[in-house]
């Protein structure tokens, strides 16, 4: 669990379980990671146990007790997770270049990086031309490329603002106290 078997195994056990060129791949990979395993079991671990046990005695069930006692407490922890993943989720175009081959299936930063590659290679086109109208493509392309990091940075920071406080809050949770 902590370290992957590597790519050509993990392509080898998609491409048999039939999820190339899926959408649900993407879901399946960005879903959860080990790292957000081990933080939620240490968060639920510090939580005292005679809160379930009296839960337990006025007549709670399991559910009762996770929704209404577990969870609440692990607001913190679980604002991180989220915070986590969306940004990891977010930032993935690795996992759709090795098991999309459907343009259409493409996530946002799979188009961006492409947008940005074309940049690139309308630059090296620039650099061989000595034409006056290059240097305003040059400079169209510029700006492409500024925009989509600004579009790929965009949510991420207009998220952040609503998670800030459980992010330090979860992030300071299992540190040293002193």
């Amino acid at each position: 669990m902590f370290f992957s078997g590597g790519l050509i195994p993990s392509y080898l056990n998609v491409r048999r379980l039939g999820l190339l060129n899926t959408r649900f791949i993407m879901i399946i990979l960005g879903s959860i990671s080990t790292w957000s395993i081990i933080m939620l079991r240490t968060n639920f671990q510090e939580i005292p146990a005679s809160l379930a046990e009296s839960a337990y005695l006025d007549g709670a069930n399991d559910f009762t007790i996770l929704f209404k006692i577990v969870l609440p407490l692990s607001k913190a922890i679980l604002a991180v997770i989220t915070l986590f993943s969306v940004v990891g989720y977010w930032n993935s175009w690795f996992s759709a270049l090795i098991y999309l081959d459907d343009r259409s299936k493409y996530p946002l930063q799979m188009i961006l990086r492409e947008i940005l590659i074309t940049g690139e290679m309308a630059d090296l086109e620039v650099e061989i031309s000595d034409e006056i109208a290059s240097h305003e493509r040059a400079a169209i392309s510029e700006i492409i490329k500024y925009a989509t990091m600004v579009l790929t940075i965009g949510p991420i920071i207009l998220i952040y603002p609503f998670l800030q406080k459980y992010f330090i809050e979860g992030v300071m949770i299992g540190s040293i106290k002193g």
